[in-house]
């Protein structure tokens, strides 16, 4: 008995020796974590490096992701690293926003990976059960250089991808989802975020959040057949105006380091985003890019008021059956705040030409007088948002914007970043903060994607990034197929200014005509997709601020239409995504306050749907719908109006044309 015992004992002191040996030499057993339901499962192996899989219901998902960041001075995080301790908890969170893009409420719950490495750094994991997420947090309070950060996703040799490829990283980010086969997609070629993969039913959408004062990532596909990696622009010292194309906006990054970013101590890098389901509609209504961004460094927000915009550079201020000559002048934008004002319509944007010059834009051209018309629109009730060239207002922020708030200016819309490097990121919130300071609301095109810096300042309400219906101007390549692919990819990261509203509609013949002999008309642009499928955007589409992209002159011809728009709020205390295919279709319905709203839209392929609104709340609603005509498909611009009254006890029947749509409002009695 006593050998046994001693036999025994040899046994359980010869596992430690042995479990002891693997910590140390990187062989370890998995550490795995599951999602509060049970359906994703995270297996992290710590060893010469940091390794993990996910599984979606026992599935590999993500076959393997490998992670580490190079510090400079041979410090790499997550190379032959020593852990120390592990933790997993429980974590829940309530979050209140004060702007409300998607929820006006967020609640989250997750099991937490905390890895604490010997080497002063911590990788933090989290489980959701839509996706997963992680970051490095360095503990070393130091100055230093990042040299670079690496993350190799291998996925299942079968997957797709939806890709936005980028050719440069100088761009605007406004890319097609080009779904490809990943072992198609030679080596080199890279894409910005976010980026979906698929395998099998279940996607993948990667992207960041809680980017702050570091460079925004791209994904470039690495030399297996299966894999991707991490992509950054470098640390810019030196960036000089383009003179071959348009030096006021255009640059040519001239001079950079061998590093990616600075770091002046102990800090949070950015979230790593995997959003993770079976179910396309879980990418439509996925608040993880929100939850996992910093909260609001500011407590009054009363004077940010969303809302929606008339905006002029889409129809190149052509209006007529007016006395006086339209363009870049006082009288033309008049008009837009009349009408406007006459329409409730919250704001008038003026685009580029109000300005002395691009470069010169603390004055306005000879033909204006902005603060007057500031004021003219203030007697109005309509606010003034002012257009903005990036490279002049980095260059004096704090003078430009104060001055432009003197005038008494809503907000600005900030043009031509095209870049992503860490300058440019910790630009977009050095603007958004002075601009806070002077109760300026911020609107960013030629920008990157969403990616937080809309939590911690909310008078950032909205960013483009998007190939939007402007492309209407000049291409062919923004049609129904698109619109109903935004919603899935580009729109989990966040608001996006595509700037509905085109009155002037064409359907799939009209679009295959013009395919062959196409002629895009700059300053008269017809959008393709049925009228109910362009109003539908309002309720489908996440945007604080929202264009209405048309000219005054054809919305006034078309008032039917704009009296239907103009009742559609901006921001939404709730949202249900009731059906979703990407790049098929979508019906989604919102909640602001009592009031419900149901959108609809489909790619070239006529469906019908039938929904019961079990969502509504007691009582009853009065629903009003504008939906696709009988002969939308012959003429995109039929749509009809109908007035019906539903409960939660109610089913509702859609019939959506080809490139077609619906849209409901539902007011409680």
């Amino acid at each position: 008995m006593k050998e046994s015992l001693i036999a025994m004992n040899m046994k359980v002191i010869y596992a430690i020796l042995l479990y002891a040996t693997m910590v140390v030499s990187g062989y370890a057993q998995p550490i795995s974590v599951s999602s509060p339901n049970q359906k994703l499962t995270l297996e992290v192996n710590v060893g010469d490096d940091i390794a993990w899989t996910v599984k979606l219901a026992n599935q590999v998902i993500v076959k393997k992701v490998v992670v580490s960041m190079d510090m400079g001075n041979e410090r790499v995080l997550g190379e032959k690293s020593r852990l120390k301790k592990q933790k997993v908890n429980l974590l829940e969170e309530s979050m209140q926003l004060q702007i409300p893009n998607k929820n006006a409420e967020i609640n989250t719950r997750c099991n937490q990976l905390l890895l604490t490495f010997k080497e002063k750094f911590q990788l933090e994991m989290r489980v959701y059960n839509d996706g997963v997420a992680y970051r490095f947090i360095d503990q070393l309070d130091e100055s230093q250089d990042v040299y670079g950060e690496r993350m190799n996703i291998q996925l299942p040799l079968e997957s797709r991808s939806r890709f936005p490829e980028e050719e440069s990283l100088y761009s605007h980010n406004e890319r097609e989802y080009k779904e490809l086969d990943i072992k198609n997609i030679e080596k080199g070629r890279f894409c910005s975020l976010p980026v979906m993969f698929e395998t099998g039913e279940t996607k993948v959408l990667f992207t960041e959040a809680s980017l702050h004062n570091y460079p925004g990532m791209f994904l470039e596909k690495s030399k297996g057949e299966n894999s991707f990696e991490t992509k950054f622009t470098n640390y810019v010292l030196e960036a000089i105006p383009d003179e071959s194309t348009t030096p006021d906006r255009s640059q040519i990054l001239k001079r950079q380091a061998e590093y990616i970013a600075k770091t002046e101590g102990a800090r949070s890098f950015p979230w790593r985003v995997f959003m993770i389901s079976d179910d396309d509609r879980t990418f439509v209504s996925s608040d993880l890019v929100t939850a996992l961004s910093q909260p609001s460094k500011m407590e009054d927000v009363s004077w940010i008021k969303p809302g929606k915009v008339a905006w002029d550079w889409y129809n190149a201020n052509n209006i007529y059956g007016v006395d006086f000559e339209a363009g870049l002048n006082q009288e033309t934008y008049k008009y837009y705040i009349d009408f406007a004002s006459q329409n409730n319509i919250e704001y008038v944007i003026l685009d580029e030409g109000w300005t002395k010059s691009t470069t010169e834009i603390m004055e306005d051209n000879t033909e204006m007088d902005v603060p007057a018309l500031i004021q003219y629109a203030k007697s109005k009730n309509v606010g003034i948002i002012l257009w903005v060239l990036w490279k002049p207002l980095d260059e004096n922020t704090e003078e430009i914007l104060k001055l432009y708030s003197d005038w008494g200016a809503a907000g600005v819309k900030v043009d031509f970043m095209q870049r992503n490097d860490q300058y440019m990121v910790k630009s977009y919130e050095v603007i958004a903060e002075v601009a806070a300071k002077y109760k300026l609301m911020v609107d960013y095109h030629g920008a990157f994607k969403p990616s937080g810096i809309e939590r911690v300042w909310p008078n950032v309400v909205n960013y483009e990034g998007v190939l939007g219906n402007e492309q209407n101007k000049w291409t062919d390549i923004v049609d129904p197929e698109h619109n109903t692919t935004l919603p899935f990819i580009r729109m989990a990261a966040g608001p996006m200014d595509f700037t509905p509203g085109a009155m002037i509609n064409m359907n799939k013949k009209d679009y295959e005509t013009g395919k062959a002999n196409y002629a895009a008309l700059f300053t008269r642009p017809m959008a393709y997709g049925t009228r109910a499928h362009q109003v539908a955007m309002y309720v489908v589409y996440e945007a604080p601020l929202q264009m209405m992209c048309e000219s005054p002159t054809i919305y006034m011809k078309e008032q039917e239409t704009v009296d239907f728009m103009t009742q559609i709020p901006t921001t939404w205390d709730e949202t249900v995504v009731l059906e979703g295919k990407v790049a098929d279709y979508i019906v989604v319905a919102r909640r602001h306050g009592d009031d419900w709203y149901i959108g609809a839209m489909t790619d070239w392929t006529a469906r019908e749907f039938e929904i019961d609104l079990s969502f509504l709340g007691e009582g009853n609603y009065q629903m009003f719908s504008m939906k696709d005509g009988v002969n939308a498909h012959r003429n995109a611009q039929d749509y009809k109006l109908s007035v019906d009254g539903v409960s939660k006890s109610s089913s509702l029947k859609m019939d959506l044309s080809s490139g077609g749509g619906y849209v409901a409002i539902l007011k409680k009695k």
